[in-house]
């Protein structure tokens, strides 16, 4: 027995509890149709003519049946004539190089075969113009060139900061269109003044570059699409905020806080562009946002597959594990802190040999005044928080709740499959 495993042996593991949680969640039954009938009430195809070639920008970040939405968005456009072609709108992401930004792409379901429609990925920008601090502000170049251009993407609050917009329709028209350049640019300044960049770089690649229109989503707590709109390009200023707001009242949270104790089962850029996302952990890269549970230690046991290495945010994490380790392609997430100027979250934690070592160790070192008493909740990633594992502590504040639903006996905490 080495070391750690000698200084972990009597620490205790709490028996744990299955438990549901109950959200508002209103959910669109049939997306694709409600992408069409989006698209028909906002009466946004007519400024497509035929032989217009239009590029549709698809992000990187998970987006609930968005192999469907852009398929949707694909047959839309065609039907009226438009060539449609897809550009990855990821900023950095990717590696930060086409093939890569393709890849993800893949990764997530929006394949050529799938969508109709060619997908034309390039790191290569445009500069459209400055503000006044000097920034440049830059576009996809084969999107400034096309015809007309639509974006893509889901409305939610951002993990870095507060405004306005955050993540959205009008970010990805800013970094994600901007690519790496853009990226860079935009995050030159730290998340201090994102806010304000992001709003006034969007304001100024909408009048320069062919952007008709963008389709957004709002999802709910279970992470299933709530509200699909169809918005045009001089609406989205002051249109998007109020989306926003929706989005945040939709938000899932865990239900029990403070913790000594939060495991994070995987986390993954597929999950969010922080691995993990803060508003639900509470574990954020910047001082410019807040918000989630309070844990005195937080544990990630492994990485997703769909993240292919990129372990950005695992620095928001006390601790790990070896699995973690040996999965991580360092220069993808480093791509990442050096676009973004955050360099917080590619930091590697404390990792332990196993996910049952690691648990210990968080539980040792959180400082409870009685570790057999320890006040731990276990996710499978901060998207699924429907289905939770409690300690046993938690029991009895679970059952007074309306909102809460005990779902298991008391069982041992299980280390042998991927998720009890």
């Amino acid at each position: 027995m080495g070391i750690l495993e000698e200084l972990l042996r009597d620490i205790p593991l709490p028996r744990m509890v299955k438990v549901r949680q109950h959200f508002h969640a209103p959910e669109i039954d049939d997306v694709a149709s409600a992408v069409r009938r989006a698209i028909t009430e906002a009466g946004v195809l007519r400024r497509i003519v035929p032989g217009d070639r239009v590029a549709i920008a698809v992000g990187s970040r998970g987006v609930a049946d968005i192999p469907t939405i852009v398929r949707e968005v694909v047959r839309a456009i065609a039907s009226v004539g438009g060539q449609p072609f897809l550009v990855p709108a990821m900023g950095s992401h990717g590696g930060a190089t086409a093939a890569g930004q393709r890849e993800v792409l893949e990764s997530l379901g929006v394949t050529e075969a799938f969508v109709g429609a060619p997908i034309i990925s390039s790191m290569d920008v445009v500069e459209v113009g400055r503000l006044p601090n000097g920034l440049p502000v830059y576009t996809d170049k084969h999107a400034y060139h096309a015809d007309k251009i639509v974006v893509i993407n889901r409305i939610k609050p951002h993990t870095a900061f507060r405004g306005p917009v955050e993540s959205g329709l009008l970010k990805m028209i800013t970094i994600g269109l901007g690519k790496q350049k853009g990226a860079e640019a935009a995050h030159a300044y730290s998340f201090k003044y994102m806010a304000e960049h992001v709003l006034e770089m969007a304001k100024m690649v909408i009048a320069k570059a062919p952007i008709v229109f963008g389709v957004g989503t709002i999802e709910n707590a279970y992470d299933r699409p709530a509200k699909i709109v169809a918005i045009p390009a001089e609406k989205l200023v002051d249109e998007e905020p109020k989306l926003l707001l929706e989005a945040k009242a939709l938000m899932p949270k865990i239900a029990f806080s403070p913790l000594d104790v939060l495991v994070v089962d995987e986390i993954g850029k597929d999950i969010s562009g922080d691995g993990m996302d803060p508003n639900i952990t509470g574990r954020y890269a910047t001082p410019y946002a807040s918000g989630g549970v309070e844990a005195a230690r937080t544990v990630v046991l492994r990485l997703t597959e769909k993240t292919h290495g990129n372990a950005n945010g695992i620095g928001l994490a006390d601790i790990t594990t070896r699995a973690v380790f040996e999965a991580i392609d360092w220069e993808k997430g480093y791509a990442n802190a050096l676009t973004s100027t955050v360099v917080g979250t590619v930091k590697l934690p404390m990792f332990l040999d196993t996910g049952e070592l690691a648990v210990k160790a968080a539980i040792k070192t959180c400082n409870a005044f009685d570790l057999t008493r320890v006040r731990l909740v276990r996710i499978k990633n901060t998207l699924h928080l429907q289905d939770i594992w409690i300690s046993e502590s938690l029991l009895h504040e679970a059952e007074q709740r309306n909102d809460i639903e005990v779902v298991s006996e008391p069982l041992p905490m299980d280390f042998s499959a991927d998720y009890p």
